[in-house]
């Protein structure tokens, strides 16, 4: 039998219902590869104590014949989510110490579906960040390298830590958020699969905000079916979360029939962007190919106004960021430096508690709603918001689901595009459409790249298609036959 540590979680489950192995020879497993994997810094909070507790009631559950759809399945969770408890820091010191008095819902819906924790997963300071490079607890490394070449590169973010973790065979699945593609972006860096759903699919009460109308969880794992199994117990209705959607939670696995005979895949020629890497675009081609070999029909389809995607969202988002992290004050929790006065208490916090990129952020979204420039900016935003949306609605009156890449690049060597933070934000100019119209979309891992790293390719879906959306993705993934694993190349 393989490692435990390298089965997927369709296959640990089966293996577990047949008594091959108990749900705490798993998380051993997990927890002894947790522990090897240390120099990777994926993990903030390691918690082997509460995954053993865990797993050993998930063995007595199974024993009565209780078994959950994620019974025993060791997983990580990204430290945006709030765990009773367990040191939640969003990557940032400004909240040193805190350790929230309930659980998010998201992370309540998995351990009532039967998942242990193994501990809480390194991401870019409040999530601002597509490399991992702005976490106050140090950068985490891609497990892969570029061939011939030893040098760290980035997993992407700013779920980079769950990305890391799941590629590097520590974590069966973790959870993540996409705010601009910091699901889907990591997930095709690290070549796993990453899956954010419709905005209101998964409840956000108890994740640490960026961006509220923007932010989602998805899981992120090594198959599209893990991928189906991990949303089947994330999502759900939340009456604390006033934009969580009140409608039924399908059964995702069961629309992997793997038929695709007759759907219409959408081109969008917006997405052929300058610049971008040959490789990738005969990755696409070669998607496309995959997909009419299935039985389904390719159709070019206009997304007009994908050209102004980047910039919306670099209005919007730090706008929204720059009101939910007025709350980060040095008074009710977290970091509290000292001053002479109140104010002097709240600069001198937020000057020690909050990184480069934060306050970058924070300063452009306090700009863009200023009096004097919130029409210019943060208006014109919101409309060209409503007009992206559009595109999609009106694309998807002819087609069934969209093709496209996932990023326009390979991951990047730590450190590089540090300076130049357009350059940086230029890795998600395939994702940041999907979430400006809070569509589902899904990163599946599709090839090698000629310094064999990994490349994904993205499908966008109607809203709450995640079916649909899925059933394709695990048909791209069928004929991608992606069977490559991370590991240091000697120089």
């Amino acid at each position: 039998m393989a490692a435990l540590t390298d089965l997927t979680m369709a296959a640990a489950l089966d293996a577990l219902s047949k008594g091959e192995f108990s749900a705490r020879e798993l998380t051993e497993a997990h927890i002894a590869a947790v522990e090897a994997a240390r120099p990777l810094n994926a993990f903030i909070t390691e918690t082997p104590d509460r995954a053993l507790a865990m797993a050993e009631a998930s063995d007595t559950r199974r024993r009565n014949g209780e078994a959950s759809p994620m019974e025993g399945l060791p997983i990580a969770i990204k430290d945006l989510f709030c765990t009773e408890g367990v040191l939640t820091t969003a990557g940032s010191h400004i909240l040193d110490g805190f350790t929230p008095p309930y659980e998010s819902t998201v992370t309540t819906n998995l351990w009532r579906a039967g998942a242990v924790m193994l501990g809480k997963v390194n991401m870019d300071e409040f999530a601002m960040g597509s490399s991992n490079m702005t976490s106050y607890y140090g950068k985490v490394e891609n497990p892969w390298r570029r061939k011939g070449n030893n040098r760290p590169l980035v997993p992407g973010g700013s779920s980079g830590g769950s990305a890391t973790a799941v590629a590097a065979r520590v974590a069966l699945g973790a959870t993540g958020t996409d705010t601009g593609g910091s699901i889907r972006q990591p997930a095709a860096f690290c070549g796993i699969v990453g899956l954010k759903p419709t905005y209101g699919r998964c409840s956000r009460w108890g994740i640490v905000a960026f961006a509220s109308s923007l932010d989602q969880a998805g899981p992120m794992t090594r198959t599209v079916r893990d991928a189906a199994i991990m949303l089947g117990a994330m999502a759900g209705h939340d009456p604390k979360d006033s934009t969580s959607v009140n409608r039924p939670v399908p059964d995702y696995k069961a629309a992997l029939t793997g038929d695709i005979r007759g759907l219409k895949v959408g081109i969008p020629t917006e997405y052929r962007v300058d610049g971008m890497p040959a490789e990738i675009e005969r990755l696409w081609a070669q998607g496309i190919e995959w997909l009419k070999a299935a039985g389904a029909e390719p159709v070019e389809i206009s997304l007009p106004h994908t050209k102004y995607a980047l910039p919306t969202y670099y209005i919007i988002a730090p706008a929204e960021a720059s009101s939910n992290l007025a709350r980060y004050d040095g008074v009710r929790f977290g970091l509290r430096e000292p001053g002479d006065s109140l104010d002097a208490m709240y600069e001198a916090t937020r000057a020690a508690g909050f990184g480069t990129e934060v306050k970058r952020r924070v300063l452009i979204g306090t700009y863009v709603l200023s009096a004097g420039y919130y029409d210019a900016y943060y208006l014109k935003a919101q409309r060209l918001r409503s007009l992206i949306a559009r595109d999609f609605t009106q694309a998807f009156e002819d087609v069934d689901v969209i093709l496209t890449p996932s990023t326009p690049n390979t991951a990047f060597a730590a450190g590089e595009k540090m300076d130049d933070p357009v350059a940086m934000y230029l890795n998600d100019v395939f994702t940041v459409p999907v979430n400006l119209a809070g569509l589902p979309g899904i990163s599946v891992p599709a090839g090698l790249s000629e310094d064999g790293l990994p490349l994904g390719l993205q499908l966008i879906g109607r809203a709450f298609d995640e079916e649909t959306v899925l059933k394709v993705g695990e048909v791209l993934e069928t004929a991608a036959n992606f069977t490559a694993r991370p590991g240091h190349q000697s120089a």
